[in-house]
């Protein structure tokens, strides 16, 4: 049975066993992480993360890998990691800077230098490595791609990995998700917010932005006063931003596509794609909710999804495209994962998906028009995504000098990578290469990365986990609730009684600027709307950058 013992804990002969055992060990400690992850305690979960904490349990019990392998795994996985979310949110990052972003983004700005100032407050007080104060903020606010740009950055300098990185980072990590969903309960009790109340204060002040969430309502018109009004006439009486997809006539049953022109009477039935903050506003004054088969009513039309690739449509409004002329109707715009209210007023950006409705000939001429449809894109591109690895790892491998920093500073294989890929998506359509992917497949590319690297992150730091937590490291987790709490509480509350920010916009800032999915779905679950996910969305692509960035330059300057 030697070669059951060999094939678990790697040959006697040779330290980390051979390539039977690596595989074996980083499908074990990934196959356990993913597992624990949808383990939910009080409704909260850890997620992927827990593969780091797997790694950690299998490296205490003598399962290792090889070294260089170790370094190899771990630094590939970052690069696919952060390239892939690069490429996610490069198309929103700069559009996240316009009027209405602007506050929140400055708000989230201030979260990360507040955290950053935390951090080396207790760095000077306690006497701790930067190395280790990088690692617990990193697991303070729950940034994954800050521990891999520390790792590497450390791994420049001293030409080896530094553990005490990782064990601050999972030291930290747990209670920092709790203290986010904290600060957000400890806000809701503070300011008395009345969840109903503050929902049409956010309408009053348009806190949704005009950039809502879309939702889909089919509705009977009842309103005897709408007889014989256009589509365009109606919507300047209630002044709110819907999109009337399609309609079924009251006398003869027989499903159109509607435009401005079009005019309706009491009795018609409507789809309507709108905002939840609008949606109420629109159905006291149009009617009532009912239910209609759209699709079974009239297979001629259909729904397709097609995605903007063309460079001289960003920036473009969806009025001047005028693709009604088509006779087809654009209902709602898919941004980086969040459905949009197609109003004629809304800016185009490369990378969005537009849901286009009408008959599939109209559907394929627009398609000409836009670019390219994602049943088309299926395949991958896998050029512009080495080609874009290439360059980043080229990026992060440039040494710049700075007066007084006794070692070169570089972006590393974090940064590098990072930077490119959201440039690449944003401006690589331009000339003429396809960097889009499927959702679907960068949600691969990048679950794959971050598995790998926090796999190998927690079989290196393993060894020595327990007895630096037993040694003391059990303080870091008072210092790694400090980093957490005492810059969101700053800026929670000098968003609500300075600018008097709306509760679930906070909610969001909160989430987005500590890039935490599971406070976002928290924030998203008490607040019963969707105005959380658009502030997550506004801030969220400079947060990543920034917590990237400061991880990287605090190991550089200071170790």
């Amino acid at each position: 049975m030697s070669w059951f013992s060999d094939l678990f804990f790697g040959s006697s002969t040779q330290w980390g066993g051979g390539i039977a055992h690596s595989i074996l060990i980083l499908a074990v400690v990934i196959a356990v992480g993913v597992i624990l992850g949808k383990v939910k305690i009080a409704g909260v979960s850890l997620g992927i993360t827990w593969i780091l904490f797997a790694g950690i349990a299998i490296a205490h019990f003598g399962m290792q890998l090889n070294e260089h392998l170790l370094q190899f795994m771990q630094e590939f996985g970052l690069i696919l990691f952060v390239y892939s979310i690069g490429l996610q949110v490069g198309p929103g990052f700069f559009s996240s800077f316009k009027k209405g972003g602007i506050k929140l983004n400055m708000m989230a700005l201030s979260i990360v230098l507040l955290g950053v100032a935390t951090t080396l407050v207790i760095y000077k007080v306690t006497d701790l490595p930067i190395t280790t104060m990088v690692g617990i903020m990193s697991g303070a606010v729950t940034n994954t791609p800050g521990l891999g740009a520390a790792q590497q950055a450390a791994s420049e300098l001293t030409g080896m990995d530094n553990p005490d990185i990782a064990t601050g980072y999972a030291v930290a990590y747990p209670l920092a998700v709790v203290g986010m969903i904290f600060t957000m309960i400890l806000f809701r009790h503070i300011f008395r917010i009345d969840i109903q109340k503050e929902e049409e204060l956010a309408l009053k002040t348009d806190a949704g932005t005009k950039d809502a969430v879309a939702k889909e309502l089919t509705l009977n018109l009842t309103n005897p006063s709408i007889n014989g009004k256009t589509v365009s006439e109606i919507h300047d009486l209630i002044n709110r931003n819907y999109v009337i997809s399609r309609i079924r006539r009251k006398e003869d049953g027989v499903v159109k596509m509607a435009n401005s022109e079009t005019v309706l009477f009491a009795g018609d039935d409507v789809q309507i794609i709108t905002s939840p903050s609008a949606a109420a506003a629109i159905t006291a004054f149009l009617g009532e909710e009912t239910e209609v088969d759209w699709y079974q009513l009239n297979a001629k039309l259909i729904s397709r999804r097609i995605l903007i690739t063309k460079s001289e449509l960003n920036g473009t409004s969806l009025s001047k495209l005028r693709l009604r002329s088509f006779g087809v109707s654009i209902t709602r715009v898919n941004r980086s994962g969040i459905d949009l209210v197609a109003f004629p007023a809304l800016k185009l950006q490369i990378g969005d998906r537009v849901t286009v409705v009408g008959t599939e000939g109209a559907i394929d001429e627009v398609e000409k028009v836009l670019g390219n449809s994602l049943k088309r894109l299926d395949h991958p591109n896998l050029f512009p995504i080495f080609l874009g690895i290439v360059l980043g790892v080229i990026l992060g491998s440039i040494p710049v000098v700075f007066p007084g920093v006794p070692q070169p500073i570089k972006l590393g294989l974090a940064g590098g990578p990072l930077i490119v890929s959201i440039l690449i998506s944003r401006f690589g359509p331009k000339y003429k290469l396809v960097t889009y992917t499927t959702m679907s497949a960068n949600l691969m590319l990048r679950e794959i990365g971050i598995a790998l690297f926090l796999a190998c992150v927690g079989l290196g730091a393993g060894a020595g986990f327990v007895d630096t937590v037993v040694g003391g490291g059990y303080k870091w987790i008072g210092y790694g609730i400090l980093i957490t709490l005492v810059p969101l509480f700053i800026v929670g509350i000098i968003a609500r009684v300075v600018f008097k920010t709306n509760f679930f916009s906070i909610a969001g800032l909160i989430a987005g600027a500590m890039t935490d999915p599971p406070a976002l779905a928290y924030a998203n679950e008490s607040s019963g709307n969707d105005i959380p996910s658009v502030s997550y969305a506004t801030v969220y692509p400079l947060t990543m950058f920034l917590r990237v960035l400061c991880a990287q330059l605090m190991i550089l300057f200071l170790a």
